[in-house]
């Protein structure tokens, strides 16, 4: 195979932060070439740098053996290089088609475009990829799982011979998944190269044919995925031993309910959804993309309105009709799209973890004490090991899951007696997500109750004490957490 992309001795420096120290990385044309590391190793940077994003400092660049020098994003394209970002970048007031082909619009003679041919030709890539979906559908009515195909089928529709994808899978279902591995193995037979950033461990073994590992902002090695233990890798991003135990299910026989859902309804897309939470439990909640979990959750919090239902928290009943009032019922929720639900990417960490408590904060004056401020996000910066040069940082320069961890800390510092975390660990590296179950477990045993949705069964088994499941808007059973429920048992509910 031929070598596609060569790059040597990458450096680049952000204000406080030396991002990559002489990176190298190749990929030959027909193979998925694996880049793996944990958040804030440097893989985002080094494909930003190679789609034109990010201009590096020092190094060298070569495209089919020539030197590149790409001034922004375009030139990229002009070149053949395609990225999928982990970060959703749609502009949500316009169609799935105008997205797809922003800036590339069929037009007539008079300028004029042409939608009907726009719409066909996003049919047409949308027919390749077995994507059920009109494209004429504005993207705000769209579930994230969807935006995330969209953003493929406009990689794709670059027709690009180097395809870099950024955690593409992050919030797609098994079937999907399966599909976009079908997508990957033509694009592989037409000589497409292929670089894979993912956390999924399971994924690097069944579509990746090399395995780059970075750390801290360096290369580490490079190895043939098949021929290598899946230990080794993680061994290589993280520098330790990562040790994934199952949950210890206490006895919560005694334990007070602190949170009671009864006949939650709105229209098909919840339905006569009942349960209850315990005081120091975990219950997660699984089933296939668009059961309904999020929408309970989003209902719960005040974020969307429900049709008909009850809340009780602490044995007393709560109308919760918007975000502020749940907050004051002492519920905390950490949505799915952290991007636009749970962060202001313009402003610092300190901000961002002191939103939700400025009370706390501010003087009788109404001035908001700043030194408090810096000392409470220092303390969560330490506490969490948010990888950022100071409190002050912008969060939209931090990894995928150092921003998470920054809307866990958050929460935490509101002090919420029951805390939703939907999709916690999305796009968070194998340690980060050891940390963070770790964090779920303390709080559990500090008396919080907890709800996880995730869409990795071996997550929610890993995690719950008891698991939900939901299918289709309906609540189908409620199983042990831990080893007392098999994969098999889940699915069975959540295909009913």
């Amino acid at each position: 195979m031929s070598l596609l992309v060569e790059m040597q001795g990458i450096e680049k420096r952000f204000p406080g932060v030396y991002c990559l120290k002489g990176v190298g990385f190749e990929l030959r044309s027909g193979e998925v070439h694996a880049l793996m590391g944990e958040n804030g190793a440097g893989k985002s940077t080094l494909m930003k740098i190679l789609s034109g994003v990010y201009q590096r400092d020092d190094g060298t660049v070569k495209i089919d053996g020539s030197l590149v020098e790409f001034n922004g994003p375009k030139d990229a394209q002009d070149a053949g290089v395609g990225i999928i970002h982990q970060e959703l970048s749609l502009m949500n007031d316009l169609t799935v088609a105008q997205n797809v082909f922003i800036g590339r619009e069929p037009r007539s003679f008079l300028g004029i475009i042409n939608e009907k041919k726009l719409n066909l030709q996003a049919q047409e890539i949308f027919q390749k990829m077995n994507f059920d979906l009109d494209p004429t559908t504005e993207v705000s009515q769209l579930t994230v799982a969807k935006q995330q195909m969209i953003e493929i089928a406009k990689a794709l529709s670059y027709k690009s011979r180097i395809l870099i994808m950024d955690e593409p899978t992050a919030a797609l279902n098994d079937a999907e998944i399966a599909e976009l591995f079908t997508i990957i193995e033509s694009l592989k037979s037409e000589g497409v190269g292929i670089i894979y950033i993912s956390h999924k461990m399971d994924e690097i073994k069944k579509i990746a044919d090399r395995v780059t590992v970075m750390r801290d902002g360096e290369y580490i090695d490079t190895v043939e995925a098949k021929d290598t233990p899946l230990s080794k890798i993680i061994s290589m991003m993280v520098g330790r031993e990562v040790k994934d135990e199952n949950v210890d299910i206490p006895d919560l026989s005694s334990s007070p309910e602190l949170l009671r859902v009864k006949g939650l309804s709105r229209g098909k897309e919840i339905q006569d959804v009942s349960f209850s939470l315990k005081k120091g439990e975990i219950l997660g909640f699984a089933g296939l993309m668009g059961a309904g979990r999020t929408e309970v959750a989003r209902a719960i919090f005040g974020a969307d309105p429900f049709d008909s239902g009850e809340i009780w928290v602490n044995g007393k009943y709560c109308a919760i009709s918007t975000p502020s009032d749940a907050v004051a019922a002492g519920i905390g929720y950490l949505s799915e799209d952290r991007k636009h639900f749970g962060l202001a990417l313009g402003m610092d960490v300190r901000a961002n973890i002191s939103m939700a408590t400025l009370g706390r904060f501010t003087n009788s004056c109404g001035v908001l004490k700043e030194a408090d401020m810096e000392q409470i996000a220092n303390d969560y910066i330490e506490q969490l090991a948010i990888r950022t040069p100071s409190d002050t940082q912008e969060v939209g320069f931090l990894s995928g899951g150092n921003q998470q961890k920054v809307v866990i800390a958050k929460w935490l510092l509101r002090d919420c007696d029951i805390l939703i975390f939907d999709e916690p660990t999305r796009g968070i590296d194998v340690g980060a997500k050891a940390e963070i179950y770790k964090l779920l477990e303390a709080l559990a045993k500090q008396g919080k109750a907890i709800i996880v949705i995730s869409s990795e069964l071996p997550e929610v088994m890993r995690l719950s004490h008891r698991i939900a499941v939901m299918c289709q808007g309906k609540l189908t059973g409620i199983l042990p957490g831990g080893k007392a429920t098999t994969q098999e048992q889940i699915m069975a509910l959540a295909t009913q």
